[in-house]
């Protein structure tokens, strides 16, 4: 009898550790997906500011009212 009740405790403390491994596992994908979603904001705002640099620079180059070389 003491060899099935050594056995289930095993059983009981292998599932107790892989609980608490689990849980660990879900924090650390949880942290990973915060940190995407950060880094993912992070790329659409420079890509807003590129496209805002590359239209300034465009209107820059393109003077609307230049007059011309000989006056």
């Amino acid at each position: 009898m003491s060899s099935l009740n050594d056995e289930i405790v095993d059983l009981q403390m292998k599932m107790s550790f892989q609980d608490n491994l689990l849980e660990e596992l879900n924090q650390v994908i949880i942290d990973q997906q915060k940190q995407i979603s950060r880094i993912e904001l992070m790329l659409e705002t420079m890509k807003l500011q590129m496209n805002t640099m590359q239209t300034g620079s465009q209107q820059e180059s393109e003077p609307q009212y230049e007059l011309p070389p000989h006056y």
